[in-house]
């Protein structure tokens, strides 16, 4: 049985987590990780750990928080892609459209219901079922095999998992199959 790494709080714990997912890309043939990274600092620390495999950097959407704005940094995407990673910035799989609704009507829908729901098990599990979805509807990683998805809780990594993921389309064809990290106290 495949140990689980926990952590006692949520938080940066990006070395731990990239160590313990690489070891086990390396034992089990995962040759696909995702990894959520805001100004592209992880995502270049991912970079350089997870070189020679398909690595994807999942960043927030131009907007997220000013209108129009990027938050990855140029000295990070430089890092990412001279590593051979390849940075995804999309709209997010679990709000979108409907964040728009909930600030302007004071509603949720059904997709932001849904992320809520998966933040009972700590934002990183969101994080890394969402980035996987989008991910896979960009065509950067397979949905015919099991893939890494690290993610986190403010700064850095604490949660990493692995599944079989799918289009968004097909969102509840989307498996997960075990925690690799998790923080315990978020």
């Amino acid at each position: 049985m495949d140990q689980v790494h926990y952590f006692t709080k949520s938080g940066n714990w990006t070395n731990q987590v990239f160590k313990a997912c690489r070891k086990y890309s390396d034992e089990n043939g995962i040759e696909d990780i995702i990894v959520a990274s805001t100004t592209g600092e992880t995502g270049a620390k991912a970079s350089r750990v997870f070189k020679g495999l398909n690595l994807v950097i999942v960043t927030h959407s131009a907007g997220f928080k000013e209108p129009g704005n990027v938050e990855l940094l140029g000295r990070q995407r430089e890092v990412i892609e001279k590593n051979g990673g390849k940075i995804l910035i999309s709209t997010h799989a679990l709000s979108g459209v409907e964040r728009a609704f909930r600030k302007k009507h004071n509603t949720v829908g059904p997709v932001e219901l849904i992320a809520s729901a998966l933040r009972t098990f700590g934002e990183g599990t969101k994080v890394c079922i969402e980035i996987a979805i989008m991910a896979a509807d960009a065509g950067l990683i397979p949905v015919d095999r099991d893939v890494i998805c690290i993610a986190g809780t403010g700064n850095g990594a604490d949660t990493a998992m692995l599944m079989r993921s799918a289009n968004s389309a097909n969102f509840f064809d989307l498996k997960v199959r075990k925690f690799l990290c998790k923080p315990v106290n978020f």
